[in-house]
């Protein structure tokens, strides 16, 4: 699986943007999906996943209410609408593939293939 995401850019705080998700080489309608991001100095951390499905989603305390996951298995694509957002937000975003579920959505070692990322960038 080949993942590509992108909708970052430079927005000011209080802003919105919608990132997405590409796949391709493989669909991932069987597959769990997850968003990250690593702010400069940071370790990685997990932002909100969706089930294969799209029945369940988790978030990260910090996002909770601001953002949304969102998939179009039809498209092979996975969303993240990104509201509210703060120069906390700051952080380079990657999604990543979940084969299969084996207790936790947060860690990164959870996830089996990974996209580059794209830059978002909120100005105070």
């Amino acid at each position: 699986v080949q993942l590509q995401a992108s909708g970052g850019g430079l927005v000011q705080a209080g802003g919105s943007l919608r990132l997405s998700c590409a796949a391709s080489r493989r669909a991932i309608s069987t597959y769990n999906m997850g968003w990250f991001r690593q702010a400069p100095g940071k370790e990685r951390e997990f932002v909100a996943a969706i089930t294969w499905s799209g029945g369940r989603t988790y978030y990260a305390d910090s996002v909770k209410g601001r953002f949304t996951i969102s998939r179009d298995n039809a498209k092979n694509t996975v969303y993240l609408q990104m509201n509210s957002l703060k120069p906390e937000d700051t952080a380079v975003y990657s999604c990543a593939v979940n084969k299969y579920y084996d207790g936790t959505y947060t860690d990164t070692r959870a996830y089996d293939y990974w996209g580059q990322g794209t830059l978002v960038t909120v100005s105070s």
